[in-house]
């Protein structure tokens, strides 16, 4: 038995069968294809390739949400293009891969050893303060 889910379209707000493969309906997917096409044609251009974000923007007119969407999925390849980025998603610096920024990563990292460090001496201190109560059976009631 085959199952279809009808969802509202992501971008649009359009009702349409739920896809596995994409979360917006078939005329957002298209001018999604259109956008990627452009952006995909102007940074193939060699005089291109060292272009920032916001030329990018500027000169193929595509938001540049959608190129963040189009590097996030892996369409857009940063190794050729040194100069384009995305937001570290903790302190907003540009970076090109991962989700974090080197000092934002190094912080977390630092963060969570003290963290760990901290629930390994409570648990030593919570250990040292387990007192053991033995009864003498003869005082026993």
């Amino acid at each position: 038995m085959i199952v279809m889910e009808l969802v509202n379209c992501t971008n649009c707000g359009m009702l349409y069968v739920k896809n596995s493969i994409r979360d917006i309906c078939d005329n957002c997917y298209k001018e999604e294809e259109e956008a990627f096409d452009k952006v995909n044609n102007y940074l193939k251009k060699k005089q291109n390739r060292t272009a920032s974000m916001v030329k990018v923007v500027e000169d193929t007119g595509v938001p540049e949400e959608l190129i963040m969407k189009f590097i996030r999925k892996g369409r857009i390849r940063l190794v050729h293009f040194p100069n384009l980025g995305y937001p570290c998603e903790n302190c907003g610096k540009p970076i090109q891969n991962g989700k974090l920024c080197d000092d934002c990563a190094k912080n977390f990292r630092n963060e969570l050893e003290v963290f760990e460090k901290e629930q390994q001496r409570q648990k030593e201190l919570a250990e040292k303060n387990i007192t053991y109560y033995a009864i003498d059976e003869k005082y026993r009631s």
